[in-house]
């Protein structure tokens, strides 16, 4: 089922963005035994039985069980989780097969979402086999490597002047007026329920770690991480969560105090104003967390040594390195720890920019 974070009130598992008070929704089901609900499937397939869909509509492309890499760094076990090598370049691509398999399970064919590139991207190419027509609000600051992509992939683009925040109003306006389903990834609790594997496969791959430091804009995988962790502490797999760690670009927080100058390296997660704020903050209170902001230099400088050690990421997957030297820098983060570094989006879309 669905239920509100704000008042509470329960929905079937439909298609449904809101509370009829406004507030936000996750899914919530009994928890299951981990090891013994697993699938034989080397993809995400493997975690059907802890999902909120039905094997009857899957998308063909399945997003990708990714590597997990240990590199020592300043004298930390850096985990670095390779989900930029998913089949849009991307870690949305796990909220999104989810988003998609939801569509098709309730014959929904058109539809519009608004994105600064990467959620796009993924939403425009699960979209093609599935027959689902994708409306894609951009702003005209997109990266035209990725605008490029997506017009090769046959999605409608509708282009807005202004910052995400303006482009999500513009979108949830034209869905309304249109009569389309809006499946935006800030709002879809399907998509929350994508990126929440990540957490279940960091878990076999490497078992617990200390902390995890996750780039945090509108909160889809920074929530998901948090969500996955619960529920494995639920089934009785783990004592507690790992420490959270909201990374946020410069001149755009939401957690951290605001700073005057603007990170626009790392565009991602240049969301000031998210729609989970409340469940963000309640994720860092629980886990003891705590939020990092990170300016345009140090971004440049992560990407940097992240290309020289052979990983082309964009630039913001990189803030999770350059939060990792601050907080070793003011000894937050001890010698010794295990920390997760998720690398979430491919270089190889903008590699001019890079």
């Amino acid at each position: 089922m669905l239920r509100c974070t704000r008042c509470g009130k329960t929905y079937p598992e439909t298609l449904r963005l809101r509370c009829d008070c406004g507030g936000t929704l996750l899914v919530e089901r009994e928890g299951y035994d981990f090891f013994g609900n697993l699938l034989p499937y080397l993809d995400m397939r493997r975690y059907l039985n802890f999902l909120p869909v039905g094997g009857n509509y899957l998308p063909p492309a399945v997003p990708a069980i990714t590597p997990a890499v240990s590199l020592d760094v300043n004298g930390i076990s850096a985990l670095f989780k390779l989900d930029y090598l998913q089949p849009s370049g991307s870690f949305k691509d796990r909220g999104t097969w989810i988003t998609i398999a939801k569509l098709m399970e309730e014959g929904i064919r058109e539809i519009v979402l608004d994105s600064s590139g990467n959620a796009a991207l993924s939403m425009a190419l699960y979209s093609l086999p599935a027959g689902i027509k994708a409306h894609i609000f951009v702003s005209y600051d997109a990266t035209p490597e990725k605008l490029s992509l997506l017009q090769r992939l046959g999605a409608a683009l509708h282009f807005v002047d202004g910052d995400r925040i303006t482009v999500h109003g513009k979108a949830e306006e034209f869905a309304e007026r249109e009569g389309l389903a809006y499946v935006s990834h800030w709002l879809n609790p399907y998509f929350i329920e994508g990126t929440k594997t990540v957490a279940f496969e960091v878990y076999e791959q490497v078992g617990l770690p200390d902390y995890i430091l996750a780039p945090t804009g509108s909160g889809t995988l920074f929530l998901g991480l948090w969500k996955g962790f619960k529920e494995l502490e639920r089934m009785g797999e783990i004592a507690r969560p790992p420490v959270l760690v909201a990374v946020q670009a410069s001149g755009y927080e939401s957690l951290c105090e605001r700073s005057p100058l603007k990170n626009n390296l790392a565009d991602g997660i240049a969301i000031p104003n998210p729609p989970r704020l409340g469940e963000m903050k309640t994720a860092l209170e629980e886990t003891n967390g705590l939020c990092v902001s990170v300016d345009d230099m140090e971004t440049r400088e992560a990407l940097s040594w992240l290309k020289r050690a052979g990983f082309l990421v964009e630039p913001t997957s990189a803030v999770v390195l350059a939060a990792l030297w601050k907080l070793i820098e003011t000894g937050e983060i001890a010698e010794g720890s295990r920390v997760l570094l998720p690398l979430t989006g491919s270089g190889l879309k903008m590699t001019e920019g890079i």
